[in-house]
């Protein structure tokens, strides 16, 4: 029994001092969307993914870092260039066709989450090489971001003198919406999601991830609550952006074929709606990644044998 106990002992203590694989950096690539007051087919509003235009999507580029806890719980830091964009004579529903805006947005988000393991395998090839291993897992956390939504006049003849062209101006300045003060370029996230990855020699990681940010501003796109005075405006680069409304578009939708609709531009009758402030807006990605896992030594490795480190350095002469 005692030979036993020695050799479990011992065994542990091996295992113990093998190098530990619990950091890793990598790379993400892929793409990303966003749901907000523009989008949609023909129907106001709908929930999740279908309000998006998929052909809307743009890429999103990231660096990460992911440290492990244990089997089950992980961390990882990202830091993430996002793109959203839309317009609404991408649309075929009539009231957004005719108001006619359009925005674009570039998010730099960093951020810190939490993940939990839901499913492993250590041996997916079935063959006892361990090679390569697979994880499954869920995640949440927090992240901070910075975003400038930028627009462009496309009505040929928007009414104030300004004329289309195909410049992005910045329109939180503009304070389209008639606000007292602009809405901040900051802002939280909460990211939540899926992810899976596979581990190749105990070197190599490659995965996928769909992460859905939750967050507290309807002005990702510019477009929250109603039109604005225009008389209240202070220029007439902002009047233009607050209402793009076509004359063109407008003559269409009301063509007796296709049913009417009210003009609901302000500058007919201010104050009518221009977005919905009762949903925030809200933006996802799903990115490929690759990784490089750092190996590093276990603590029993450190405290056992960092005096053999420190004495490799030392000089001795032979003694007979």
């Amino acid at each position: 029994m005692r030979k036993v106990l020695l050799l479990l002992f011992t065994a542990t203590a091996a295992l113990s001092a093998v190098a530990q694989y619990n950091w890793e950096y990598g790379l993400l690539i892929g793409g990303s969307n966003y749901l907000g007051d523009i989008g949609g087919k023909e129907l106001t509003r709908r929930d999740f993914v279908w309000d998006m235009h998929l052909n809307q999507t743009r890429l999103a580029l990231g660096l990460y870092g992911r440290y492990r806890f244990s089997r089950k719980l992980s961390a990882t830091a990202n830091f993430t260039h996002i793109r959203i964009q839309d317009r609404d004579n991408l649309s075929t529903n009539p009231a957004r066709r005719a108001r006619n805006l359009n925005f674009r947005n570039r998010l730099w988000e960093l951020g810190a989450r939490a993940e939990l393991t839901v499913y492993y395998d250590n041996d997916v090839s079935g063959r006892g090489y361990y090679n390569p291993d697979f994880k499954l897992y869920v995640f949440g956390g927090l992240s901070a971001y910075y975003h400038n939504p930028q627009g462009q006049i496309l009505d040929p003849d928007p009414g104030y003198g300004i004329a289309a062209d195909d410049t992005w101006y910045k329109l939180r300045k503009f304070k389209t919406e008639g606000q007292e003060k602009p809405y901040s370029n900051f802002g939280l996230a909460i990211p939540a999601g899926i992810g899976l990855f596979f581990t190749w020699e105990k070197e190599w990681r490659i995965g996928w991830e769909l992460s859905w940010r939750t967050i507290f501003t309807d002005y990702l796109d510019d477009i929250s609550t109603v039109y604005a005075d225009p008389a209240n405006m202070p220029s007439d680069e902002a009047r233009a952006f607050s209402s793009q409304s076509s004359q063109i578009i407008i003559n269409e939708i009301n063509d007796p074929a296709s049913g009417s609709l009210n003009d609901h531009r302000y500058r007919e009758g201010f104050n009518t709606k221009r977005g919905d402030p009762s949903h925030n807006d809200s933006y996802l990605t799903t990115q490929l990644s690759i990784a490089k896992v750092i190996r590093g030594r276990s603590n029993f490795y450190r405290k056992k044998y960092s005096w053999f480190k420190s004495r490799s350095g030392r000089k001795s002469r032979a003694k007979f």
